[in-house]
């Protein structure tokens, strides 16, 4: 199993380690529900290192990204941030991503730890294609940078006591390079996959111990706390946030997972992988979506659980569910046959040979 930097920190503070993405990571420390209320009422920090890292560099770097991705990132300016996704060429997703754009021919990609060796392979086949080199224009630093996530509603106006730049007022999906806990060019970002507002912090594997130590010093008044990859999945799903190899993968469209938003037609992103399938997924309609649901008969949807229509026959499948924190409810995302995808529709979801009835309802689940 792979490390990250912080490792052995977790370790000493009595996490509950798991394997996840091939890297031991904690998964709790305290217990999920009491790190996901810390989270969304005060401030918590997530080790995000085994996050992958890409360099995408030179005079080709965007019109690269631009056919590798499927959102347009024509758009983005220097400390602009984009979420994004790679289309398989197959009518999948090889993974979800985020492009930073460090300046007009730099872009840094930010990927799942699962898909890093996979992400890799398949930007090194189309690269040539681009006059860009593996290596070189193209650089995989995902062994090289560890990451922390700092979210929750007093987040940034804790990391503000240890950067040398104005933080508490940034706007949601940008970033800046700057002095944190006394490290010099952190990207410091403000993306966040828990809804709680926040921020992460990039830094090389060298600087991790003044990293924490800076993070948890400048925390210390409001009560900051390590939270686990448990709360973070809990966090994330209340928000109806995708996450890889369960909501998303390579056998759904983007347009199936409801992320049209990041798919884009126009002439100036011009072509990418899958414009044609997916201009005909769109014009001929979808027939099936990912969509959010609420049990209403008493019980806890699990991945993998079959949906069903009122007669029993089988329409879709669950993707994620737990019982919600924030809400007290039993929450949960599935791909549903069309037409029962739509909102206020009646599934029923199989648990244990019961057919359940659940609510189709629009993410996300938790509103401030």
């Amino acid at each position: 199993m792979k490390t990250t930097a912080f490792t052995q920190k977790h370790i000493d503070l009595g996490a509950k380690m798991v394997e996840f993405a091939g890297y031991n990571m904690p998964v709790e420390y305290v217990g999920i529900k009491d790190e996901h209320i810390a989270v969304r009422e005060n401030v918590g920090v997530f080790d995000v290192s085994h996050m992958g890292e890409f360099w995408v560099k030179g005079p080709n770097a965007l019109k690269f990204v631009q056919y590798v991705t499927s959102n347009d990132a024509s758009v983005l300016v220097p400390g602009k941030v984009q979420y994004s996704c790679f289309p398989n060429g197959k009518g999948g997703i090889v993974d979800d991503l985020l492009v930073y754009c460090i300046d007009p021919e730099t872009y840094f990609l930010v990927v799942n730890a699962a898909n890093i060796e996979k992400d890799w392979n398949h930007l090194v086949e189309i690269a040539p294609k681009f006059d860009i080199t593996p290596g070189k224009e193209l650089y995989n630093a995902s062994d090289e940078i560890c990451q922390l996530a700092i979210q929750g509603p007093n987040a940034l106006k804790i990391m503000q006591r240890i950067c040398d730049q104005p933080v508490e007022d940034m706007e949601y999906y940008t970033f800046k390079k700057l002095n944190c806990a006394g490290i010099e060019n952190a990207i410091f970002s403000t993306t966040g996959y828990t809804g709680a507002g926040g921020c992460e912090v990039y830094v090389a594997n060298e600087d991790a111990e003044k990293l924490w130590k800076g993070v948890f010093e400048a925390g210390a008044p409001e009560g900051i706390r390590p939270i686990g990859l448990g709360a973070r999945d809990t966090l994330r799903l209340e928000m109806g946030f995708c996450l890889y190899g369960n909501d998303i993968d390579d056998t759904t469209s983007p347009l199936e997972a409801g992320l049209g938003w990041i798919t884009k037609f126009n002439d100036v992103k011009g072509d990418f992988l899958d414009k044609d399938y997916m201009l005909k997924q769109k014009a001929d309609g979808l027939t099936r979506r990912l969509c959010g649901f609420e049990m209403v008969d008493k019980g806890i949807a699990r991945h993998g659980y079959e949906v069903c229509d009122a007669e029993g026959n089988v329409i879709g499948f669950v993707t994620s569910g737990t019982m919600s924190p924030s809400t007290g409810k039993a929450i949960g995302m599935a791909y549903v046959a069309a037409p029962l995808y739509k909102a206020d529709s009646e599934i029923y979801i199989k648990v244990r040979a019961k057919l359940l009835k659940a609510v189709v309802v629009k993410t996300p689940f938790y509103k401030k």
